[in-house]
Order: structure tokens, then C-alpha cells, then sequence
């Protein structure tokens, strides 16, 4: 169920049929269980379309326990993520035993709600924390007690509770993006240090090929070709924004849509491929040589993949 944008269920099998499984992938995710079962945090770090996401709810499924899925945010500070006061509940009693004399009293009690780390530290639930690295360092300060000293310390607002034993079942899996993105804090090095970092860069082959095929629903030998294409470009770019297999998805997604075939001769399925593929070019458009660089290259491989 759905508790404040968070997620706080068992996450569903179903899951298992939208992630491909390759040795690549099956490697990451056993890796990662036996770290987590070991009593350590995982953090999956890698640029956006590498999988980071699906992979923690993966691994948080294979554990087989309630997963909470919180999102890092600019925004956040620590209430966030233990929780806080949000809002007073006023009683009111009156005695009126005697009929001439009425004794009114009022009470105010203040109204405390657990964050999702509080949450799961007490239940012993699996925390995925999703880039956790758009929270402010100084907000993710809590969780240092949390998986070195295995102690939640709380506000003294927190229903009288000072703090808590974190749960021995209690296990966290943190994803974040590279820390040249826009909107992402470095993160401090006494959190770093405790936790175990996968940094997942490209798919191999294989993998990405089949996840295209997956999402789009095109034939075997066209994921191939397309795939191709986006790992081609992808390793000839000269800037920082390349595309990722999300890219081979769209271009296969709307190929399929169209019911085109990948071939070079056909202008449509070239216009479908320069728009996706070109567009991680745009940001460079005042530098010329990028640009007519990134389009001759282009041309070399749809010759070379699609003919």
C-alpha cells in the first residue's frame, strides 16, 4: 500500500517478469544478497539507465521480507526520514455530576508519525533508499548511528522515546547517480565508509540486448541491430551525456509501433534513430565539430549494423 509516496509492501512477484536475467544481472543481485544477509548496506551507484532502481527491489524481493522505498529530495531533513509532530489532538471532559457546578478540562496531546527509516528500523523491514544522494548530506546524518552503533536516536517529541534498538532483520539498499549530475550532493565519507558500493556502469551486450527486446516486444535480430547502433554511439561520444539503453528501448519501441524494419535504405527508421540518438548531441550544438561528428558517425553505423 501506498503510505505518504512511499512504498510500504512486499514487493510483487510480478516484478520478475519485467527484469531480464543474465549471468550479468544474476551476478549483481546474488553479490548484493549475501552482502545485505552479511548485516551490510548495498549501494548501487551508476548513471541513469543502468538499472539501479529495478535492481534494488530485485534483491530487496530475494530477501523475501516488507520493502519501504523512500526517495532522496533537496528538500528532506532529517523529520523526513524519522518522522515528526504532525499535528495535536485537543479532549475535552466534562463533569457535571452536580447539577449547579460543570468541570471542564482540556487536554492537548501532540500527534507523532514514523518516518520510513524509523519504520523500518523497528520492524525489521528492507529500506530502499532511492537516490539518496539528492537529500542534503546533513539530513542522511541520522542513519550513521543507524548502521554503525545499530541506534535510532529521536526527537524528544517521538512519543516519549528517546531512541531505539535498530532490528536485527533491519537491512538498507541505496542507489544514487554519479555525483557530476546536477541536483546530487557528495556524499560523506563517513556514510560511504559504511556501506558496500557496486558501481554498475554498462550493461554488457547480451544483457542490454535482451532488455531491449523485453520492453519493446521486437523481434530478436532487430534488438540486436538497434542495440548495436546505441552501444556504438555510446562508445564513440565526446561528451558526458550518453545515451543509455533507454535509448535502444525508444527507438525499438516506436520501430515496433510502426512495424518497421532496421534498415538503413528505409528513411523513416533513420529519421526514428538521428532523433533519439542525436539528441544526446543537442546540449553540444553550439560546438559545431560535436555535432557534425556525432551525424557522420551515425551514418557509418546504420551502413555497418543495418544494411
Amino acid at each position: 500500500m501506498f503510505v505518504g509516496g512511499e512504498v510500504v509492501a512486499y514487493v510483487d512477484k510480478a516484478l520478475n517478469k519485467d527484469y531480464v536475467k543474465t549471468p550479468f544481472i544474476n551476478s549483481i543481485i546474488n553479490r548484493s544478497q549475501n552482502y545485505l544477509e552479511a548485516g551490510f548496506p548495498v549501494h548501487f551507484s551508476g548513471p541513469a539507465g543502468t538499472g539501479k532502481t529495478t535492481l534494488a527491489l530485485i534483491t530487496a524481493l530475494a530477501l523475501g521480507k516488507p520493502v519501504i522505498v523512500t526517495y532522496g529530495n533537496d528538500d528532506f531533513s532529517h523529520t523526513d526520514l524519522i518522522g515528526s509532530v504532525v499535528g495535536f489532538k485537543k479532549q475535552i471532559v466534562r463533569d457535571n455530576y452536580v447539577h449547579s457546578v460543570m468541570k471542564s478540562t482540556d487536554v492537548f496531546t501532540t500527534s507523532w508519525i514514523d518516518g520510513a527509516i524509523t519504520r523500518a528500523c523497528k520492524n525489521g523491514y528492507t529500506l530502499i533508499y532511492d537516490e539518496f544522494t539528492r537529500s542534503r548530506p546533513e539530513a542522511n546524518n541520522v542513519l550513521l548511528s543507524v548502521l554503525e552503533e545499530k541506534v535510532m536516536h529521536l526527537p524528544n517529541l517521538a512519543k516519549g522515546e528517546k531512541e531505539i534498538e535498530v532490528h536485527p532483520e533491519f537491512r538498507v539498499i541505496f542507489t544514487s547517480n554519479p555525483e557530476e549530475y546536477a541536483g546530487v550532493h557528495k556524499t560523506q565519507d563517513a556514510l560511504k565508509d559504511r556501506m558496500i558500493t557496486l558501481d554498475l556502469g554498462e550493461f554488457d551486450e547480451e544483457t542490454e540486448t535482451k532488455i531491449v527486446q523485453l520492453k519493446s516486444g521486437v523481434q530478436w535480430e532487430t534488438a540486436q541491430k538497434i542495440t548495436a547502433l546505441v552501444r556504438g554511439f555510446r562508445s564513440n561520444c565526446q561528451h558526458s551525456f550518453k545515451p543509455t539503453v533507454r535509448a535502444g528501448i525508444m527507438i525499438a519501441s516506436v520501430v515496433s509501433y510502426l512495424h518497421l524494419d532496421p534498415d538503413r535504405k528505409n528513411p523513416h527508421f533513420c529519421q526514428i534513430v538521428s532523433d533519439i540518438l542525436m539528441s544526446t548531441v543537442l546540449p553540444h550544438k553550439n560546438v559545431p565539430e560535436i555535432v557534425e561528428a556525432g551525424g557522420k558517425y551515425l551514418f557509418e553505423l546504420l551502413n555497418m549494423h543495418c544494411s
